[in-house]
């Protein structure tokens, strides 16, 4: 993945926040409450979730996941306590926290980058809305996904032994059987979302789809 910039990567999680306050602002109570691609959650949900990311963060996640007894039901608390505050309240707070950096000594500055992606397209694609990420500022999401440790965005063995290959950015992720597309939607489908799976080819497809 080699060096990475941080101001770069905060000053484009700050615009997609804004973005996404902004989309939200403008969705009626029907479209609010159409089902996300995150299981479980409708579209008011997730934005919640993004207020939680920041408001909360991996602290508060923590402490929830204790009380819980696992991260995934913490988080999922906490983000649908926040989805019943009026939806003017969570934009705001989105467009209010949208310049906070966040840089955990695990996910660095790339992570909080993959989850408003994702996010965005958990609320675009379902709503019919164009979901045209950046495709550098995806590709470097991939790098995080394709990484180490993408704790709570892929279960452990997803990728094993696929080759992700993007054909609108020159860019290929990990080693194996062969799967090519737009990065967005390798991005979306190695998040376990198969809204994009159409968009990709390869040998590796099959295997993917078995994982997912």
């Amino acid at each position: 993945m080699g060096s990475v910039d941080q101001q770069f990567v905060f000053a484009a999680v700050a615009e997609e926040r804004r973005q996404l306050a902004s989309l939200l602002n403008d969705l009626d109570e029907a479209q609010l409450a159409t089902p996300s691609l995150c299981l479980g959650w409708d579209v008011k949900t997730v934005a919640a979730h993004v207020v939680s990311t920041v408001d909360d963060g991996m602290s508060g996640f923590l402490q929830m996941a204790i009380r819980r007894g696992s991260l995934g039901r913490g988080i999922d608390e906490l983000a649908r306590r926040r989805a019943l505050a009026p939806t003017a309240e969570i934009v705001a707070s989105i467009r209010q926290h949208a310049d906070r950096p966040i840089c955990s000594p695990v996910f660095g500055p790339l992570g909080p980058l993959a989850d408003i992606l994702v996010h965005s397209g958990d609320i675009r694609i379902p709503l019919g809305l164009p979901f045209e990420p950046d495709a550098q500022l995806t590709a470097l999401a991939l790098d995080f996904l394709t990484g180490r440790w993408p704790i709570g965005f892929l279960p452990l063995g997803r990728l094993r032994r696929i080759q992700l290959s993007a054909t609108d950015v020159n860019r290929t992720w990990r080693e194996g059987v062969e799967i090519s597309g737009p990065v967005a939607a390798l991005m979306m489908s190695v998040c376990g979302r198969a809204a994009l799976l159409h968009m990709l080819d390869g040998p590796g497809l099959s295997l993917l789809r078995q994982r997912l």
